[in-house]
């Protein structure tokens, strides 16, 4: 194992998961997350697995799309409203951060893709909307 700023990285072998990275690879648009050795659960940004407790975490970039699973609009400590998500990615980890647009028009559901992978301000994933969902006015 090499250990990089506090990231464990796992040595590239045969066979190893597309995803996995070099110890020396590092993009700064990628969103980067853990995957246990052990029992296979994704997380991001965590030092022991959630689920089994293992230290065995190998460093993966994600293919960057994901659901919307809770949105939220935040007026404090900022000159305009700005909305707080939380989104499930494709691999299976949830991760904070910003999603693109009126902080009203995001809604749980909504398919994100990564339009960053650390806000300059904040150091938080932004994201922007897949598509315009289709909304039943009721």
């Amino acid at each position: 194992m090499y250990y990089h700023s506090g990231n464990v990285v796992a040595e590239p072998s045969a066979g190893s998961a597309t995803g996995l990275l070099d110890p020396g690879t590092r993009d700064a648009d990628a969103l980067l997350f853990q995957r246990c050795g052990w029992c296979g659960t994704a997380m991001y940004q965590r030092l022991l697995c959630p689920v089994c407790r293992g230290s065995d975490l190998r460093t993966e970039r994600s293919e960057g799309s994901g659901t919307v699973r809770h949105s939220t609009v935040v007026h404090r400590n900022t000159p305009a409203a700005r909305n707080v998500s939380l989104v499930e990615m494709a691999e299976g980890f949830v991760v904070r951060g910003r999603v693109m647009g009126p902080p009203i028009g995001i809604h749980s559901g909504d398919r994100v893709r990564l339009s960053t992978a650390q806000d300059p301000v904040r150091g938080e994933p932004v994201f922007q909307l897949l598509e315009e969902p289709c909304r039943a006015w009721t």
